[in-house]
């Protein structure tokens, strides 16, 4: 079942919902598709004039192969913005929670010009990041990688850059949603990985992620372009900020993540 099919097979305000087959990353599920699970029922909370702006997920638990129980609260709705949060269960046990803030656009006297996205080679001219049973993720197998800058993960560099071009290839062919840009820049293996020398499991801990209005009129299957940076690391722990543009080089989502890394 790809991406697409996920969505239409969800009804928002469902409480219970099955995990897909398909969609693992080691002992867990993919986390980008997890958090789309939790901010589609924060998101049926809020008014529908109400864009999401920014949400923040906290990785308490795995997310195992069982269904999960979803939940979901408005915290405030003000004239402008609703700050809202949820949780999944999964044996009566949390193992995500989210803050998520919706704003209405309002006029501003404030603009600032956004990073402009990386001169990267074209992504036939790049190296596609390779699947390898037991060694990648099993939900990698859904998005096509085009590696333009930095390593291949478990390469032991010392480059703090990883990026390159991201798609769908499972057939996603709607027009861009929050739901898609969220699994898109968290599809990239984190970009410590290519530090390593050898394979050693890596998961997020935190991630806070902002999405720039107006969504692009693009596909999800169409490439996007992905840059992540190594801030800082040591005791395990690594800080990752990344950020995802379309395919006319406008900025479409800034990303930040706490990474545990065992090895």
């Amino acid at each position: 079942m790809n991406f697409d099919q996920l969505l239409l097979e969800w009804n928002p305000g469902q409480d219970n919902i099955a995990v897909p087959e398909g969609w693992s990353q080691g002992r867990a599920t993919f986390g980008g598709l997890v958090a789309t699970m939790l901010q589609e029922k924060m998101t049926a909370e809020v008014a529908e004039d109400s864009s999401l702006r920014s949400a923040t997920f906290s990785f308490v638990a795995p997310v195992g192969a069982e269904a999960v129980q979803r939940s979901a609260e408005v915290l405030r709705a003000g004239r402008s913005v609703t700050q809202a949060q949820g949780h999944l269960c999964q044996g009566g046990t949390v193992v995500l929670a989210g803050l998520a803030s919706y704003g209405r656009g309002r006029d501003s006297s404030v603009k600032v010009g956004v990073a402009t996205a990386p001169e990267f080679s074209k992504p036939e001219q790049c190296m596609a990041l390779p699947y390898i049973e037991g060694v990648v993720p099993e939900f990698t197998q859904k998005f096509d990688y085009r590696i333009a800058l930095g390593q291949l993960p478990f390469s032991g560099t010392q480059e703090r850059q990883l990026g390159g071009w991201v798609r769908f290839k499972d057939g996603s062919e709607n027009t861009v949603s929050i739901n898609h840009l969220l699994a898109l820049i968290d599809a990239w293996p984190p970009a410590t990985l290519p530090m390593l020398k050898t394979p050693a499991p890596a998961s997020s801990l935190t991630w806070t992620v902002e999405f720039m209005e107006p969504l692009p009129n693009h596909k999800a299957s169409d490439w996007w372009q992905y840059l992540a940076e190594v801030e800082q690391a040591g005791d395990g722990y690594a800080v990752i900020q990344a950020r995802l543009w379309d395919v006319s080089g406008k900025l479409v989502a800034l990303s930040r993540q706490m990474v545990t890394i065992f090895g």
